[in-house]
Order: structure tokens, then sequence, then C-alpha cells
């Protein structure tokens, strides 16, 4: 069934390259810093103690003349915690202000550019570590669940004095065994303290979920009401599925945040939500209504019928001919 209101794909669905979105819409070069020698060269550094991570208290002003305010993308994780910084990060096309206390997560890929004032030195912590540092552990395939190195900054780790005293406690670590002596258990050691520190961080967002809860279950309503909204306006006969990133963008945060919290507030992921309302909806129109399943399938916003028939067997354990038709 061919259908001209929608291309050949489910939008819903779409990867969204933010390299290449950023690149449409800006004219300028983004830098692609690969390694942590090349950083530290770019921003006039010794040579780091180890290739593959780097532990440093932020840098001078001076410094960041070959990157600031130039977009760039760091093929390597980076932690940081800033006490003292005048300037801006700026996340995508969007910037964000730093306060103390605050820290921050990038994964590798991401965009960011970094504006400091011209007579402001940065203190705080930076820790870079190249993912191939810790591919040989379990923290290579751990450190994908953690989902605030995908958060947006504007929802970065605001720490309370306390979470700031643990996360130096272990930061204090880190350097220690950076500057010590390089042998042959210094790498396991680093990374055993890195997986402590995300392990605190995973607990400490945690607790920022449950200490914002009136303003979470606010961004929940919300996404509840356009969840709705879009059906009610019938996006689907022209969007197709919505997507996640379609909710987080008008929720200004990012969808792997929106999901986290979601998880959080429900048990359930963003993406889990917006199935049930499908399928809600669909039972609906299944029983009140004649249509033909793939004119319903359609109405919800799947491209096609076997998509639909796939999802409502899938929750619902039985075909939406064996709903509407149970004899």
């Amino acid at each position: 069934m061919q259908h001209g209101k929608r291309s050949n794909f489910i939008r819903g669905f779409a990867f969204y390259d933010q390299k290449q979105a950023m690149n449409k819409r800006s004219n300028e070069t983004v830098q692609e810093i690969h390694s942590i020698p090349q950083l530290h060269k770019l921003l006039g550094l010794p040579e780091p103690e180890h290739p593959l991570v780097s532990v440093n208290g932020l840098i001078r002003a001076e410094s960041f003349t070959a990157l600031n305010a130039r977009p760039a993308v760091y093929h390597f994780y980076s932690i940081c915690i800033k006490k003292n910084f005048e300037g801006k990060v700026k996340y995508g096309q969007t910037y964000y202000d730093h306060d103390a206390g605050v820290l921050s997560f990038y994964a590798p890929g991401q965009v960011t550019a970094t504006e400091v004032s011209a007579n402001q030195d940065a203190t705080g912590e930076w820790l870079i570590f190249h993912p191939d540092l810790v591919r040989p552990y379990p923290l290579f395939d751990k450190i994908k669940t953690y989902g605030f190195f995908a958060y947006a900054m504007q929802e970065a780790l605001h720490l309370s004095a306390q979470e700031q005293q643990v996360i130096e406690k272990i930061w204090a670590g880190i350097r220690e065994e950076y500057r010590g002596n390089i042998d042959t258990f210094s790498q396991d050691v680093i990374v055993s303290h890195i997986d402590l520190l995300l392990s605190y961080c995973n607990r400490f967002y945690n607790r920022q979920f449950l200490t914002r809860r009136k303003a979470n279950n606010d961004l929940l309503s919300r996404f509840e009401a356009l969840l709705q909204g879009y059906y009610q306006a019938e996006e689907g006969l022209h969007k197709g599925l919505p997507a996640v990133s379609y909710f987080a963008e008008k929720l200004f945060v990012s969808a792997q945040y929106l999901s986290d919290l979601l998880r959080h507030l429900t048990g359930m992921t963003a993406q889990q939500h917006i199935h049930q309302h499908v399928i809600a909806l669909a039972k609906e129109k299944l029983v009140q209504s004649n249509k033909p399943i793939g004119i319903i399938a359609y109405e919800l916003g799947f491209e096609y019928p076997q998509s639909f028939n796939k999802l409502f067997r899938n929750k619902t354990g039985m075909s939406p001919k064996a709903f509407r038709d149970p004899g």
C-alpha cells in the first residue's frame, strides 16, 4: 500500500546523527580530536602520563586559544567538575552556563564547544579516558548503560557538598595512581577507580531524580499531554509513529534523560509509554470501528500493517484480528 503523505521509512525510528545535523546548521568546521596526546598538544599541556587517560585541573584560559568556541568532537570519555568557571559550553546549537559543583559527562562522538573568559582561569578536575583504556574490562560494556553520558548539558549532575567530597576522594585516588610510576597494575587500579566513580555518579543521579520529584512529575504530565495531543491532532497520519526524540525536543531534555526519568517514576521508558498509548488506541479503534486493520495501522503511524501486527502481538499476546474477533 503506497502512501504519499509519508516517506518510505518510519520516522519514529529514524536515527538522528547529531554531528551531521550540526554540520548542516553551521558553516564552522568541526574539529576531530582522536587521542588524548593530540588534545594535550592542542592545549599546550605536557605529554600525558598515560596515552589512554589524563587527569588535570581545569585548564588555564589561554590554553583554549586553539579550541575556544570552536565545535569539536572528542573521541574519548570526559568527566568534568568545575569550581570556578566563567564561560559557557555549547552542546549542539545551545549554550549552557555551568555553576560550581556541577559534574558533566561527555561520551565519544558528541559535538561540544567551550567558550571561556579571556582573563579567567577555571579550577576543578577533568578526567578524560579513551575507550581502549576500559576495553579489556567489564566496565567497557557497563559504561554504555549509564544514561548520563547521553544527557544534554542542562541535565548535568548537581552535587551536594557531601557528594562532592565523595567524588573528590575517588578522584584523588585516580590522580595519585596516574601521577605515580606507571607499572603493569596501574591500568587495573585506574579503571577500578573510574568504575567506582561512575557507580557513585549513577547513585547521585537517582538521588537527583528523587529530590526533583515535583519538577519531574510535572515533566511526566507534560509528556503524557504531548503524547495524547499527538494523536488527537492525527499527527500519526502525517509524521508516522512518534519518536522519543520528538517529545524530548518539545520538553527541552535529551531523549536518554527523558527515558531514565520516566523509568524512575513509572517503571517504563519513554518508548514503552509510547507503545502502551498506541496499543490502547489500537484496541479502541479495533472494537469501535469496522475499518480494515491496515487503515488502523496507518492512522496510528505505522507504514506497514505487518509492523503494527508484530507490536500488537508482542504487547497483547494476540493478533489485531484475533482481538477484534475473539470467536
